[in-house]
């Protein structure tokens, strides 16, 4: 069987060149094309397509607002198409807020070329998205009001609270033990591994990792962390180089925690996350007694730039048995042997559990190897961070 699209764009080029590209695999048929957000709106709920490809500049309607809505009234896998710019990346950042699964860069040039790389780039990303979970993430709650501030408690935990956005959800395809979309077959989840949870521990620093579906769950893990969260904590997120800017000033917003883009030779302190660049690897070197952030080159023989195994490796060298590594939603199997020399060093592992995964793959790598202590759903994350970490 094959997997059903509906073509959200306003260029009638590019409605015309990606159903030729996805056409060509044999395993994608588009049933649709809509030339603005209201109109691929009222098609999603006609059509009802396995997969939405969704543009963010339209007229009528915009790509964001069209999202949203689709996600209220029937909710659809969505692979938005964005610009590499900083704009662009607030924009897509706030479609997948809004509840689209992945995006890609739109590159006209790039489209237009008889580019096979580029054509199954397309074609992988559409079918990885029809078998993606979108309506695993939990809504994010208001957040309560700070406590009073005193006199032994940081600055940051005495501002009041940043409103933070609402993240709309879609409900679960049926079935959960090997379900379908439009063919597209799922994995059933691996056995769950007994979750131990033991007294708090203290942490040199804490790893997380992710790609696919990151975005929101960093938010909703960082968001519930408090200003004095006791240890520094290092952040890999699959992004690109233009992107990853623009997601760490919009964490760092909504946080009580410090979050910002890491740069060469900063210093691990509590309360901050270091996001690694896009497009480089982000290392950990501890010197001395001191943990500075290494940036280097992105390699071109890693698939991934950052790369959790590459952080993760350096978090195991640096400090073997004192390191915390979780690994969330994401598409592949990075992070694996990371977390592995981490175990090997003495550390702990957590992941992220299938059903609260938009794609349950680099979690459910780590937890086959059987390198997991704690499988936790996204919910569940930020609040067991508060309580393990001392």
């Amino acid at each position: 069987m094959t997997v059903s699209v509906l073509v959200v764009d306003d260029s009638g080029f590019f409605r015309k060149r990606l159903t030729e590209i996805l056409t060509s695999s044999g395993q994608i048929k588009v049933v649709g094309a809509a030339t603005n957000g209201r109109e691929g709106v009222e098609l999603a709920e006609k059509l009802r397509p396995d997969v939405i490809t969704m543009d963010y500049e339209m007229p009528v309607m915009d790509g964001i607002s069209a999202v949203r809505e689709i996600m209220r009234k029937h909710p659809v896998p969505v692979l938005m198409f964005s610009s590499l710019t900083y704009e662009g990346a607030r924009v897509t950042l706030d479609a997948l807020e809004a509840g689209a699964v992945d995006f890609l860069p739109k590159n006209f040039e790039e489209i237009a070329r008889d580019n096979s790389q580029l054509q199954k780039i397309l074609i992988d990303r559409v079918l990885d998205v029809a078998r993606s979970r979108p309506g695993a993430r939990p809504a994010i709650p208001a957040r309560p009001e700070p406590p009073a501030p005193t006199a032994s408690r940081s600055p940051r935990d005495s501002v009041p609270a940043r409103p933070r956005h609402e993240t709309l959800q879609h409900p679960r395809p049926a079935g959960h033990d090997r379900a379908t979309t439009g063919g597209a077959s799922i994995e059933p989840e691996a056995p769950r591994r007994p979750t131990r949870r033991g007294p708090a521990k203290h942490y040199a620093v804490v790893g997380i990792g992710t790609s696919t579906g990151g975005p929101v769950a960093l938010q909703r893990v960082l968001t519930a962390l408090p200003a004095s969260f006791p240890a520094p904590l290092v952040l890999v997120q699959h992004m690109p180089a233009s992107f990853t800017p623009a997601f760490a000033e919009r964490l760092n917003k909504l946080c009580r925690i410090e979050v910002r883009q890491a740069e060469d030779g900063d210093v691990l302190r509590p309360g901050l996350a270091l996001l690694a660049p896009g497009g480089k690897q982000m290392m950990i070197e501890n010197r001395g007694g001191q943990a500075r952030v290494r940036i280097l080159p992105g390699d071109e023989r890693l698939n991934y730039k950052p790369s959790v195994d590459v952080t993760f490796g350096s978090l195991a060298r640096s400090f073997p048995g004192k390191t915390l590594g979780v690994i969330l939603t994401g598409m592949g199997a990075d992070g694996k042997e990371g977390c592995r020399m981490m175990k090997q060093s003495g550390s702990d592992i957590w992941s992220q559990d299938e059903k609260s995964s938009v794609i349950y793959g680099m979690p459910m790598a780590v937890a086959k190897a059987g390198l997991t202590d704690e499988v936790l759903s996204l919910d569940e994350v930020g609040p067991r961070l508060v309580e393990g970490v001392c």
